[in-house]
């Protein structure tokens, strides 16, 4: 079926209920792994070093990486004192995996070097480490320090355009157009939220819309 809208965007009542809907919902789903790591662990570290390994990896494998990686090393010293082939060996099959593994190092250094091996707090900082873009930085603030941020990744664009709540045509987009519209309180869980319905019900390709408890609240665009 396909979908289209134009003159009657989703209001913050609507979007209100659609996510108190999905909060209820959220415990009988899995959460993502980078939120698993970071209710397990509440340590901003690891969230940001498991979400660098999962930018074009499904949660399965970033879970069995991080969990070789962090056995081996789980603080920036410990990780700079892995060669790359250690790393690459430790994170295969990871997308980029080789990549990433050059990365980590350089980035774990600048940490200990300009941010006495911590990780930085704000937004501007995060973004200046190697490897890390918007998506990246907003989820270290969001649940790895517990700050406000709107972290979208593929998921999220697509159900808030698939839902007609926002109108974007990329992440970015979508970020900042989320960041004029969404109501506060909903901005650390908005993304847990809709990747998990992502993964579970609102499939990129044939979504199961009669199984979704928001059936009768969402436009389908471009279903």
């Amino acid at each position: 079926m396909l979908c289209f809208w134009y003159n009657f965007p989703v209001d913050n009542r609507t979007i209100n209920k659609v996510l108190k809907i999905l909060k209820e919902k959220y415990s009988e789903w899995k959460p993502p792994i980078v939120t698993e790591i970071a209710s397990k662990t509440k340590d901003p570290f690891r969230v940001l070093i498991s979400t660098v390994l999962s930018s074009r990896t499904k949660d399965a494998v970033t879970r069995k990486a991080s969990q070789k990686l962090f056995e081996k090393a789980s603080t920036p010293l410990e990780i700079m004192r892995l060669s790359p082939g250690e790393i690459e060996k430790l994170i295969y099959p990871v997308g980029f995996f080789r990549t990433k593994a050059r990365r980590l190092p350089e980035l774990v250094r600048i940490l200990i070097d300009k941010y006495q091996g911590k990780v930085p707090e704000t937004l501007e900082e995060l973004l200046k480490l190697p490897g890390v873009g918007r998506k990246t930085a907003n989820l270290v603030l969001t649940i790895g320090f517990g700050k406000p941020g709107i972290c979208v990744d593929t998921h999220v664009h697509r159900i808030s355009n698939r839902f007609g709540y926002v109108r974007t045509k990329n992440p970015v987009e979508t970020e900042f157009a989320l960041r004029k519209k969404l109501p506060p309180e909903w901005w650390i869980s908005y993304n847990d939220f809709l990747v998990t319905l992502g993964q579970n019900v609102c499939f990129p390709r044939n979504p199961d819309c009669e199984e979704c408890l928001l059936n009768k609240l969402c436009e389908k665009i471009n279903t």
